[in-house]
């Protein structure tokens, strides 16, 4: 679903969908059967978190914990651009910003010509590393699910005082942006379990104060066990408020509900993973993995090795790495069985599974690029 800001002078912001589209050369190489690099790689530094999030996924991605130190990650990030990945984001099973090499990550990748972007809940970024990282970012999201101090805190699982500290860092990020005339994204994210559905209208409003670019209300994803119990139903009672929110978008500011996610009901309408190929996950570990819902021991199965060990490059031109995406593409992957709901390559797959079944065509898209195109 694309979605422009109101401004029409700005190129459009999809928030809601996928950008595959805008890569059909890299399509047309997977319907050959060529190997194909990542667009888009999501990558935690670190599987430690400063929250506890009531909604934290992590819980169910447990594995073997290994260190992903300043070498590694640069390997990782110089291999990464040598196969044509196009565009990495620290963000995953882990808080980024408590890796100690966050932001060296973000020059070297920035250097390698590679787009990057940060998710972050905030807490660590101080003005001095705002300012070193604004400027090599393509956006930065910074996650947060409540309007106020107390259901922050009972949401996110910190302290009060944490809010204050991070919307202090959004407005000053906004700032840093604005005075610099960066071209930097900044948003917002609402991780949105329907208990909480209080928190969306004055989300919108925060959002819309702090001056950042874009809100956006997601759904939230649970582990094939329902490990979360999301009630997917009780979405669909909250259009409403949902559209209110939205109505404080204006020329400066887009508030965005994942529609196409939050009436699923947490169901798919494909039968395989066409999609990891694409877009790829590494966890805070080093695990090189098809995607988070797969990081746990649990799957060891679907993993494929770990930067920590080996060169991404050799991981990506093994045997093994290939094996595994075929393995997800064929009827031999129990999707419905395995997965999670609502994962990473949702989307994707979607469009990936009508094309292979003739329900879609691969046409050059018309009308301007989005911005981030790269992160699919």
């Amino acid at each position: 679903m694309r979605t422009k800001r109101p401004d029409k002078n700005k190129a459009p912001l999809i928030l809601d969908g996928h950008k595959l589209f805008w890569h059909t050369d890299r399509i047309r190489a997977w319907l050959n059967g060529e190997r194909i690099a990542p667009i888009t790689i999501d990558c935690a530094l670190t599987r430690r978190c400063s929250y506890r999030c009531v909604y934290c996924y992590g819980k169910f991605q447990a594995n073997d914990e290994k260190k992903m130190s300043r070498g590694v990650i640069f390997r990782f990030l110089d291999d990464a651009a040598s196969i044509g990945v196009k565009a990495v984001s620290f963000v995953g099973d882990g808080e980024s910003t408590c890796s100690p090499h966050l932001y060296d990550a973000i020059k070297r990748a920035y250097a390698n010509g590679l787009d990057v972007a940060l998710g972050t809940n905030g807490y660590f970024l101080g003005e001095e590393k705002l300012n070193e990282a604004l400027g090599r970012l393509a956006y930065l999201r910074f996650n947060i699910s409540a309007a106020d101090a107390h259901n922050y805190a009972a949401i996110m699982g910190c302290r009060q005082d944490c809010f204050d500290k991070v919307c202090a860092v959004i407005k000053k990020a906004v700032s840093i942006k604005k005075e610099k005339r960066l071209k930097v994204t900044i948003g917002m994210q609402m991780v949105l379990l329907p208990e909480f559905s209080g928190q969306v209208v004055p989300f919108a409003k925060l959002g819309k104060r702090l001056g950042v670019d874009y809100a956006v209300i997601k759904h939230c994803s649970d582990s094939q066990e329902r490990g979360l119990a999301v009630d997917y139903a009780r979405y669909h009672q909250l259009e409403g408020v949902l559209k209110e929110a939205e109505g404080y978008s204006d020329g400066d500011y887009l508030v965005k509900a994942k529609w196409s996610k939050l009436l699923s009901h947490g169901k798919r309408g494909y039968g395989c993973c066409f999609g990891a190929p694409f877009m790829l996950q590494v966890s805070g570990s080093g695990l090189v993995a098809p995607c988070g819902m797969l990081f746990n021991k649990r799957y060891k199965r679907y993993h494929i090795g770990n930067v920590a060990d080996t060169p991404f490059r050799q991981i990506w031109e093994s045997r093994r790495y290939w094996e595994v995406m075929r393995l997800l593409s064929s009827s031999r992957f129990n999707i419905n069985k395995t997965c999670g709901t609502l994962c990473l390559q949702d989307k994707i797959n979607e469009f990936l599974w009508d094309l292979k079944n003739g329900r879609a065509r691969l046409n050059t898209p018309i009308g301007e690029t989005p911005v981030h195109v790269n992160f699919i």
